[in-house]
């Protein structure tokens, strides 16, 4: 059974454990200082089957459970150092269901902006170009029933739309929060400053 927030907000910089709500999946090395600062593992990844064949569920993730309808928001600062490093949202129901976004770096001047939805056992990927200069960006997820609406700021004051999702095995209950991984490097540095969940009603 999830839980039901009318608004938390957690500041990373202001505590000095993880909330008791919340757990690790995968436990990444970390420490709370300035905000949580992880440290991924080699070659950690989430994605299912579609166009490479690979299956992997070993990324980083500090989720809750919640139920009905919600929107999660985070700011995240990052120094990517291999193709396809990456931290930011995830929404998800088990392995094979659920949804992330992020930036994932590609090389010194290309990364992508993108959002994978991963429906019963298949991962789709959707990208904008973004400049690997970009160092830091704010995530939002709003969920109405099983459809997702996916936004990005560099600001937090103009946000963006980067997609409408739907999740066909959705349930009441989700597990919600920040993830990071490193496809194919051996680990990189990123914090999280916040998470803020709002509860609909």
């Amino acid at each position: 059974m999830g839980k039901r927030y009318n608004l938390m907000k957690i500041d990373f910089s202001k505590i000095v454990t993880i909330p008791k709500d919340f757990y690790w999946l995968n436990e990444p090395t970390y420490r709370l200082a300035q905000g949580l600062m992880i440290t991924t593992k080699p070659e950690t990844d989430f994605w299912q089957r579609t166009h490479y064949g690979f299956q992997r569920d070993d990324g980083h993730c500090l989720l809750t459970h919640i139920d009905g309808d919600f929107t999660i928001e985070t700011h995240t600062q990052f120094n990517p150092v291999s193709q396809y490093d990456q931290c930011g949202l995830m929404i998800r129901l088990d392995r094979e269901n659920w949804i992330k976004c992020s930036v994932e770096y590609e090389d010194a001047m290309h990364s992508r902006l993108g959002s994978v939805v991963t429906n019963e056992g298949f991962s789709d990927w959707a990208t904008q170009d973004m400049p690997s200069s970009t160092k830091a960006m704010h995530y939002l997820i709003e969920r109405k029933g099983n459809d997702f609406l996916i936004r990005y700021a560099l600001n937090h004051h103009e946000w963006h739309q980067m997609r409408i999702a739907h999740l066909r095995r959705c349930q009441e209950t989700l597990k919600i929060g920040i993830y990071a991984c490193s496809p194919v490097g051996k680990g990189f540095e990123c914090q999280f400053n916040e998470i803020k969940i709002t509860q609909k009603t």
